[in-house]
Formats: structure tokens, sequence, C-alpha cells
């Protein structure tokens, strides 16, 4: 990290992330050091790496990198945390409310609420989901999926937020996600590999939902995961559509709202820094 004197320890509904700020340097840390970063025992331990990055289309760019260091498309508790940077450090409390951030994904507008500490809430337009095999992708010619694993059958909907998901509902416990997640995770069906999401309907507007993310393993949230078992259970009659949705994770909750008319997914968000880094 020698390109880099300080970063910030963030969390999104227990989901934490490591940030840097290269808006003005353009520095990007290496998968290496990445996965250095990650290590809960030998570095500063979180399930991702944030850089801001400077955007030609927005007012910044969000690079991201998984804990084993490959680098994902999208990540909602992420995005909430990039906000909260940049309005902190750079806008102040009394500016203008919208911020556009670039990813891999695409652009995405987000709104905020501040405290007397900063930003506090995020609300993200996670865009539209995508069903489609091809572009989730999945080697499928349907998104509607059946894997099994020993006498265990799991049936779900697969599709993308930006980053491939695979959800099921059923009556999940925590140590589930330790059992299927890894396996449907790496499954061939999945060329790029997928996050998986096991879900528990309470009722139409409140869910609870097992999280393996994609290259990290279990997490407390995932916010695109959140958003595609909102979509996944709206399309299949079990929640409500055109309402937020909350959805309680192993960290916290989360609010989704799958417009059926715009085919746009919200999401709402508590955000924290964590502390600071400094490296020597």
């Amino acid at each position: 990290m020698s390109k880099f004197s300080k970063a910030y320890k963030y969390q999104g509904t227990g989901n934490d992330f490591v940030l840097f700020d290269s808006i003005r340097s353009e520095a990007l840390i290496t998968p290496k050091e990445a996965i250095f970063l990650c290590n809960r025992h030998f570095g500063v331990g979180a399930d991702g790496v944030l850089t801001l990055l400077p955007s030609k289309k927005a007012d910044f760019f969000m690079h991201i990198y998984n804990a084993d260091g490959s680098v994902a498309e999208m990540c909602g508790n992420g995005i909430r945390c990039a906000v909260k940077h940049f309005v902190d450090f750079y806008l102040g409390r009394g500016q203008r409310r919208t911020i556009i951030v670039e990813t891999k994904k695409g652009v995405h507008t987000c709104e905020y609420s501040v405290d007397d500490k900063g930003v506090k809430t995020v609300i993200v337009n996670m865009g539209a989901p995508m069903l489609e095999p091809q572009k989730i992708p999945i080697k499928a010619e349907r998104n509607t999926l059946t894997i099994k694993k020993g006498n265990r059958i799991v049936r779900g909907m697969a599709l993308s937020m930006g980053n491939p998901h695979f959800v099921s509902f059923g009556d999940f416990n925590s140590e589930d996600v330790y059992v299927l997640g890894p396996f449907i995770e790496r499954h061939s069906l999945f060329p790029r590999f997928t996050n998986v999401e096991l879900a528990n309907v309470k009722d139409k507007r409140n869910a609870e939902v097992f999280v393996w993310e994609r290259g990290v393993g279990v997490t407390l949230a995932c916010g695109s995961g959140a958003c595609a078992v909102v979509v996944a259970g709206v399309k299949q009659g079990l929640l409500d559509g055109d309402v937020f949705v909350k959805v309680r994770l192993m960290g916290g909750v989360l609010k989704i709202k799958y417009d059926t008319k715009s085919n746009e997914v919200i999401m709402e968000g508590e955000v924290k820094r964590v502390f600071g880094i400094e490296f020597q």
C-alpha cells in the first residue's frame, strides 16, 4: 500500500469495507493487496475494498474488490459507504442531496439524509434487474433452476442486479448457507459464479435472508442480494411490489422496493464510518 498513507473502514448493515479515496490520485491497489487487507487476522478485516476514482459520467467511479481479490460489478452496501465518504469529505451537510455514482454495472442515482455525524441513510436506485439467462449469465434456457446437492434439492431463481444472484425461498436457517452457499456459488450453471441468497418469507412485506457472497463467503448483509430477493419474491407472488419490503439480514434491515412500472429497484439503508487507517 505504498501509494497510500490513509484509508477508512466503513460498514453498511454489517457488510464492511476498506475504502481508499483516489479521486485525485487515480491510484489503485493490487488484488493481492486487497486480499491482505480483507484478512481478519493479518490485515484490517473486511468483506471487500472500495476505491473512489474520477469519473466523466458521474461524481465518481466506485471500484470494488471482493475479499478474494476478484473485481465485482456492483455492491449495494458498498455504494452507500462510498456516497457517505464523498458527501462527508467533499460536500458537507448543507449541499445538494443527490449523488451520481458510476460502477462497472452502470450509473446510479443516490439520495441521502444527514445527522450531526454526516450522512446517515442513503437511498440508491439500483436500476433494472436482468432476468434473461444470457445476461445473468447462466448456462440454462430459463432462469428458474433446480440444483441438487446430495439428497437435498434446492429450487430458485437466478437474476442479475449487475452481479449474478441465485435466490431460493424456503425454511432456511443460518447453518444452511454454510452448506449450500459454496456449492451453489461455483456450480457449473454459473460461468461467473454467483451470489447465493436463502430466504424465508414472513409475510408479503417482510423477508429474512442468509447470504453467501461470491468471492467472500458468508456476510452479514448484501445490498444487491436483498434487491434480488425482493425481485424474485415479487415475480413469484411471495412479496409485494411497488412498496418497501423489509429485508432482515444477519447485520440488520434494508428496505427494498421493486417498482414494477418502471422496472427499477430502490434500496434504502444506513451507513457508518467506523475508523480511519494510517499506513506506515
